[in-house]
């Protein structure tokens, strides 16, 4: 079997392409990025592409699966230029995969496809209509939405969606601080017992996954013949009183309105790289049920979403990165 995987070098290919390697069945692996990273795996390689603008056609050629992982988070403030990349790059993408021959698509969706949440875990047929106004979960639910007529026009495609919630882990701490709090962070503010209290917004509560979990899910479908979509995350929720214990501080709690306001004045001053939209989509977003995963795959995953945010903080701290482009820490 081989497999081709978009976004290889970032926080999800850097887990996943290993656990497709450490796969008998996998017998050859297309790591597909914008930039070339110095070293690949065994039984892996590398084809330089930009989703938005190559026709990967070509280099889908003989592979059995693809995985579509490639997203551009950023510029929050050129929406049109993270809809060419997400939308449109990965509209190309699914049909370059039919023009080749792709037997199975595997496509990482994410939980900001969502609809709010009603205060309780979720399953699979919730609504994916997300925040229209926040680019993130706007452009995940327009992949859902065309998905949903791609299936019909390729039956004989087997498509998986997979919906994770916050994926972390050691080496994409220095990535992830870059996409969301930006260069006036301190990195070792955030470390675990070293602020003496936070503020965080009243209605926080999310859930956690660690890379390496994921990548676990990845391997069990990309070898198995389920199909349909299927909620990542583990049972733990994580509210203000779960990110005081990780962090070790004391929390206290400031209304939604508020904190929604605060990061909109920073974004629009260019302080931070997230915008007041993200925010809200992410305290309306609801919990995972991830049932279906654990009865039809198998899945079990080994850490608690509390331990993923813990090693990704302390990774924040220690600027922690890998030896790719998106994930490399002197960036």
């Amino acid at each position: 079997m081989r497999v081709a995987v978009t976004g290889a070098t970032g926080n999800l290919g850097t887990g996943i392409v290993p656990a497709l390697v450490a796969e008998p069945e996998v017998t050859g692996i297309v790591a597909i990025a914008r930039r070339r990273p110095p070293g690949l795996p065994a039984r892996t390689t590398f084809a330089t592409a930009d989703i938005a603008y190559s026709d990967l056609a070509p280099t889908l050629a003989g592979c059995d699966v693809l995985v579509h992982l490639a997203w551009a988070f950023q510029p929050t403030h050129d929406p049109l230029r993270t809809w060419e990349v997400n939308v449109r790059g990965g509209i190309a993408t699914f049909e370059a995969a039919v023009r080749a021959g792709v037997r199975t698509l595997v496509h990482v969706s994410s939980v900001g496809a969502y609809s709010a949440g009603p205060g309780r875990h979720v399953d699979e047929d919730w609504p994916t209509h997300a925040r229209p106004t926040a680019a993130y979960g706007r452009e995940k639910s327009y992949l859902e939405r065309y998905l949903d007529a791609f299936e019909l026009r390729h039956p004989d495609l087997r498509v998986v969606r997979l919906r994770p919630c916050f994926v972390f882990q050691r080496p994409a701490a220095g990535e992830q601080a870059r996409i969301f709090a930006g260069p006036l962070l301190p990195r070792t503010l955030v470390r675990p017992g070293r602020l003496p209290v936070i503020t965080v917004p009243r209605s926080l509560r999310f859930q956690a996954v660690h890379a390496d979990d994921l990548a676990d899910v990845v391997r069990r479908v990309v070898t198995g013949d389920a199909r349909g979509a299927f909620n990542v995350a583990t049972d733990d929720v994580i509210d203000a009183g779960g990110l005081g214990e990780v962090l070790r501080t004391r929390v206290v709690t400031v209304p939604d309105t508020a904190a929604v306001l605060a990061t909109a004045g920073a974004w629009r001053l260019r302080l931070i790289p997230s915008d007041d939209q993200l925010l809200r989509l992410l305290l309306g977003l609801p919990t995972l049920d991830s049932g279906r995963a654990r009865r039809e795959l198998g899945w079990r995953p080994v850490r608690t979403g509390h331990q993923a945010l813990r090693e990704a903080l302390t990774g924040m701290a220690d600027t922690a990165g890998a030896p790719t482009a998106p994930l490399h820490p002197g960036r």
